[in-house]
């Protein structure tokens, strides 16, 4: 594991210190473009622009029956009513018989860097958050500590402001949002909790649906893209999460929440690699787990590091890229009163498989899951897959 540990460090170096290597660099930052930031960009014709990403995937854990499963298509529409206010929306369903509005919002343009935004927004935590469209990542399943500690996809409704100054290679986010719901009463005297020990935060996304709010929540993100071929991104987060009207005073009904994350992407010729690191301190969690029975930690922390190489040559439509990809979580990295940290909620995955771009918008995926934690008594079953993703 030392070993391990060793080379992606290694490898997360090389993404810093092979910025002195510029020639032919193929990889501009200002092209990397999610599905909002494609339609909004103007560069089309109509005023109505239609698109659509979705994922079908296999999963089979060792020792267990496999599974089959649409997991999301998701259905993108823009307009744009004038040169300066435009609206963008994502329709997903997932499993087939879910439907979320995963994004809903107006973009309006003050000035030449400076762009109104409100409405259902992705928060700006990490790479996968914003750039979770199956063509922009290695791997048939996303990351998971973009998962278990950034509860991907994870959207709010808010307001703020966002842009760039490529005259310093530096871009800008900054957003009010509703937090996550904490608590509610049950119904039959007691209250229940949505966060919990084993995935940290993430039953506590409101995704737009009858969100209550008590108090707001901060977001912020900067990206820095003036090396080629490298993007360096700062992200934060700080509130506290929402009660229930009738409990909203109660001691332990909220917790307050400040998350930070660092990440990096970087391109070179054939060769990619990205990495991130997030943390988030958690307060008042003792209260908390008291009033709700959870077991929620007081920190939550994940990182991983990945590289890629394309195994075909430069210039070509097609591109089959090789990766592996160590990450390493923990929603108990810290835990506060009488709760014990679990070992089963700190958790390693290796992952590595191949990556084949068919065409532009169309990837066929395969890897195999090394899965672990720290708790001898308790077997997490390694996983191959393969999946199939769509986006245009």
């Amino acid at each position: 594991m030392k070993r391990i540990t060793f080379l992606m460090m290694s490898l997360f170096a090389s993404i810093i210190t092979a910025q002195t290597v510029q020639d032919s660099i193929t990889f501009d930052p200002q092209k990397q473009l999610n599905a909002a930031q494609r339609i909004l960009s103007g560069n089309y014709a109509s005023e109505v622009i239609v698109g659509a990403y979705g994922e079908m995937l296999y999963n089979q854990p060792e020792g267990d029956n496999g599974e089959l499963d649409v997991q999301r298509l998701v259905l993108l529409f823009g307009y744009r009513f004038n040169d300066r206010a435009q609206f963008f929306t994502e329709i997903e369903l997932e499993h087939v018989e879910e439907v979320f509005v995963e994004q809903a919002f107006v973009n309006y343009n003050l000035a030449t860097n400076v762009n109104i935004r409100g409405g259902l927004m992705l928060v700006p935590m990490g790479i996968v958050n914003e750039y979770h469209e199956p063509t922009t990542f290695n791997g048939t399943e996303r990351p998971a500590v973009d998962n278990v500690i950034v509860p991907t996809t994870w959207r709010e409704l808010g307001i703020g402001v966002n842009g760039r100054f490529n005259d310093i290679s530096l871009g800008y986010q900054a957003y009010i949002f509703n937090g996550f719901k904490s608590t509610e009463a049950d119904g039959e005297g007691g209250i229940s909790g949505f966060l919990q020990g084993s995935n940290g935060l993430r039953g506590g996304r409101q995704k737009g649906i009858q969100s209550t709010i008590d108090s707001p929540t901060f977001s912020a993100k900067l990206d820095y893209y003036g090396i080629p071929g490298l993007r360096l991104g700062l992200s934060g987060y700080f509130g506290d999460t929402q009660a229930a009207d009738d409990i909203e005073e109660t001691d332990g009904a909220n917790i307050g929440i400040s998350m930070v994350g660092l990440d990096a992407r970087y391109a070179y010729q054939r060769f990619t690699a990205r990495g991130q690191f997030i943390y988030a301190s958690l307060s008042d969690t003792e209260a908390y787990n008291t009033l709700t029975g959870r077991d929620l930690g007081s920190a939550v922390q994940g990182w991983y590091l990945e590289g890629a190489f394309n195994l075909l040559p430069l210039g070509k439509q097609q591109k089959l890229f090789a990766f592996a990809r160590y990450e390493a979580y923990d929603t108990h990295a810290d835990t506060d009163g009488a709760l014990a940290q679990n070992p089963a909620y700190d958790r390693t995955d290796i992952t590595t498989g191949l990556t084949y771009h068919i065409a532009p918008g169309v990837v066929v995926k395969g890897d195999y899951q090394f899965r672990d934690n720290d708790d001898d008594a308790s077997d997490v079953p390694d996983r191959l897959n393969f999946g199939i993703g769509v986006w245009f």
